[in-house]
């Protein structure tokens, strides 16, 4: 999670993008949006920005199943921006969650999670938009635009990682690099196992597999190649 003071500078950026340019007023008033964001400042000052662009159907939820709930009492909206680090569920499972109820939801990614794993299950998700917290409010109209018009957005950071990933026919698989954050956080291959639903087997080979892709000599070394290479982030793993 990230502290008060970069908190404060987001919504300042949010609330203070107010004068770009957007598809017609009628088609933004007409348009329905969730927030779901646990930070209240951040989630204010998305819903200002909103506001302040004549989007005036905005609701707002600190948690997942507060969304969860409006949507099994058939509220539907157009688009969805969600954190992926919420109090009560994890952020992969509600956008499934509300791509069972509403397959067509169009979703917008906030996050501060930079990882190539996190990028990759989002791209997995098919999700229509993937923006940074560090951006400022522009990104969030850009992505409406962009998603309105049919294509897909994704920030500027986002697009220079995904082009390194393709770039590589080295790199990682999705699940080699869940394995891989596991193994930064201290995990053993059983307890891996058992959170991938997975035998232990699957998991030495994706071991075996990680060592030789990132040409690491033992964990110690395998942790600094994959930082380094952006597969994780330096608080991505256990002191």
């Amino acid at each position: 999670m990230f502290g008060i003071k970069s908190e404060t500078n987001f919504a300042y950026l949010l609330i203070c993008t107010n004068c770009l340019c957007m598809p017609d007023s009628s088609v933004l008033s007409n348009m329905s949006i969730a927030v779901v964001e646990d930070h209240d400042l951040v989630r204010e000052g998305i819903s200002t920005l909103l506001h302040n662009q004549g989007i005036n159907d905005v609701e707002k939820f600190g948690t997942a199943h507060g969304l969860i709930d409006s949507l099994d009492n058939s509220r539907k909206y157009d688009f969805y921006i969600v954190d992926l680090e919420l109090p009560d569920m994890d952020g992969f499972v509600l956008i499934e969650m509300i791509r069972a109820r509403n397959p067509i939801a169009k979703l917008i990614v906030s996050t501060m999670h930079d990882e190539i794993w996190t990028l990759r299950k989002l791209l997995a998700r098919d999700v229509n938009a993937i923006i940074y917290k560090s951006s400022g409010g522009n990104e969030i109209i850009a992505a409406i635009r962009e998603v309105l018009a049919g294509n897909t957005y994704y920030c500027d950071e986002v697009t220079k990682a995904l082009g390194v990933a393709r770039d590589s026919s080295l790199h990682p698989s999705v699940r080699e690099l869940e394995v891989l954050y596991h193994i930064a956080q201290g995990k053993t291959s059983r307890e891996i196992a058992g959170l991938m639903y997975v035998s232990e087997n699957t998991i030495e080979a994706h071991r075996k597999s990680l060592f030789s892709k990132l040409e690491a000599v033992n964990v110690a070394d395998l942790i600094v190649k994959a930082i380094d290479k952006g597969y994780l982030k330096k608080s991505g793993f256990r002191r």
